[in-house]
């Protein structure tokens, strides 16, 4: 039997969809896009383009949840099946543009550079736990403007796994389906092989930017799925009620949503967000919170009672080293996350307020990854009735070792971490060096990192890579781009 846990009631759910409904009909979304609003209006929404704000109607929002997709899958550059985004399936995903980087010698944080980015790509080759990779971190050394489509040049090059990404830019939008093209080969295959999806984020209270907006559509227009990232904050930018947030959730969520649809019916997309509570005494926004943790459960509820796939941010932490804390809000978040079957978890590496990754993180919570994925696979009896021959062979050879039932369900009862978790006895532990977490976790990063291979891209593939980067990267002053050691 799979656990599972939930936190909405059937009818307090379905009178949270109906309250956003209400929102959307009655007081409307401001979208800084006329095109996007003419679109809308063409399908029956209250266009005001003195003030940019769509007021929607009940069809509009019904067409648009029959539209999408229930499920969609992800692709590696290879074309490979790679994530499954359906139903209960549970898949992790690093956290996404952070600004720092931890250190690990000096246990301090800095400004990322290409290095660090290409050390953080190729460790993603080897996390078995964490199924696609993030554009999760600004490398500092390129032109800003470039940063976007540099950090998913990077990706590209180095791991093969797809990638969860993003665009601060309408312009950034086109080189970075080009970096796609170039790996698929074509429109229909990138359509029939999505390599990536797109954060598209609505700002709180019910809004759309011309830049975000405008991502959604392009998106809807090749293809390429999104990922909705709503992000309230509780007492703040929404009300102080976790189910007042959820409402304002939801209807900025289905307002992303009916532009998707609108666009191009059938687009993959992702139910998702990023709400948090505020703390007054701090005003911070803690990711790492219980209640940040409980909405983004609830809201997945939402998205599976409308049949739509799921996403969230959390599985992260707001500590500033690999301490305790950063271990017990990544267990707590990574455990609910997979119990409630939220389909893409966004999260594992990051620190701070999502702002910094630790590479050295990302090593220990594919760990953590690795222990919520065998919870979800619950128990289940395999030959134990009757149990008596199990019994008598136990007190015959005193053990069981290495009795044939034991051979054989060993590796699948039980989940074996790797160096970075310590399972030794104290005297082995001393023998072996009495390594702390951060120090296995970093040998462990370092093992990996000498044993990278390449991800298989053929020769013309990476030509036309650094090409494209290459050609983007004069638009904006850069003669060359940073230097990549091979």
């Amino acid at each position: 039997m799979r656990p599972t846990i939930e936190f909405l009631d059937e009818r307090t759910l379905e009178r949270i969809l109906s309250e956003a409904i209400d929102i959307l009909c009655k007081i409307g979304v401001e979208i800084h896009n006329k095109p996007v609003l003419e679109m809308l209006a063409d399908h029956g929404a209250d266009i005001r383009l003195d003030n940019y704000r769509a007021t929607f109607t009940e069809d509009i929002i019904n067409k648009a949840l029959t539209l999408a997709p229930s499920s969609f899958k992800l692709y590696d550059s290879l074309g490979n099946e790679a994530v499954d985004l359906s139903e209960e399936n549970v898949n992790f995903t690093p956290g996404s543009a952070a600004i720092n980087v931890l250190d690990y010698e000096s246990d301090k944080i800095r400004k990322p550079t290409t290095a660090d980015y290409i050390r953080y790509a190729k460790l993603m080759t080897r996390l078995d736990h964490i199924a696609s990779q993030s554009t999760a971190f600004i490398p500092a050394d390129v032109e800003a403007k470039i940063s976007d489509s540099y950090r998913l040049f990077l990706s590209l090059l180095y791991c093969r796994k797809p990638v969860v990404t993003g665009a601060f830019t309408i312009e950034a939008f086109e080189i970075m389906k080009n970096l796609q093209l170039a790996v698929r080969g074509s429109e229909k295959e990138l359509k029939a092989k999505p390599l990536t999806i797109f954060s598209c984020c609505p700002t709180s209270p019910v809004k759309w930017s011309d830049v975000t907006s405008q991502n959604v559509v392009d998106c809807a227009r090749y293809g390429i799925p999104v990922e909705y990232i709503a992000m309230p904050l509780a007492g703040f930018m929404s009300p102080v009620t976790l189910i007042g947030t959820l409402v304002q959730h939801t209807a900025e969520t289905l307002s992303g949503l009916a532009i998707s649809q609108l666009t191009n019916p059938g687009t993959s997309v992702l139910y998702g967000g990023s709400p948090a509570i505020f703390d007054v005494r701090y005003e911070t926004t803690p990711m790492g919170a219980i209640e940040t943790q409980m909405l983004d459960c609830a809201y997945n509820e939402i998205g599976k009672y409308l049949d739509l796939p799921t996403q969230a941010y959390i599985g992260l932490s707001d500590a500033k080293l690999l301490d305790a804390q950063a271990g017990l809000e990544t267990g707590i978040g990574a455990t609910l996350a997979a119990l409630s079957g939220i389909n893409n978890i966004s999260g594992p590496g990051m620190l701070d307020f999502e702002s910094c990754i630790s590479l050295e993180k990302l090593v220990l919570d594919n760990q953590i990854c690795g222990m919520t994925k065998r919870l979800i696979k619950g128990m289940e009896p395999k030959e134990d009735f009757p149990m008596i021959e199990r019994m008598e062979e136990l007190l015959h050879e005193q053990h069981l070792l290495i009795s044939d039932h034991t051979m054989k369900y060993l590796n699948e009862e039980h989940f074996m971490p790797s160096q970075t978790i310590d399972r030794a006895n104290r005297a082995r532990y001393e023998e072996e060096g009495g390594l702390t977490l951060k120090q296995r976790a970093h040998k462990e990063a370092e093992e990996y990192l000498a044993e990278y291979e390449k991800p298989g891209l053929s020769e013309d593939v990476v030509k036309e890579l650094i090409r494209l980067m290459e050609e983007e990267a004069k638009k904006y002053g850069m003669d060359k781009l940073p230097d990549r050691e091979e």
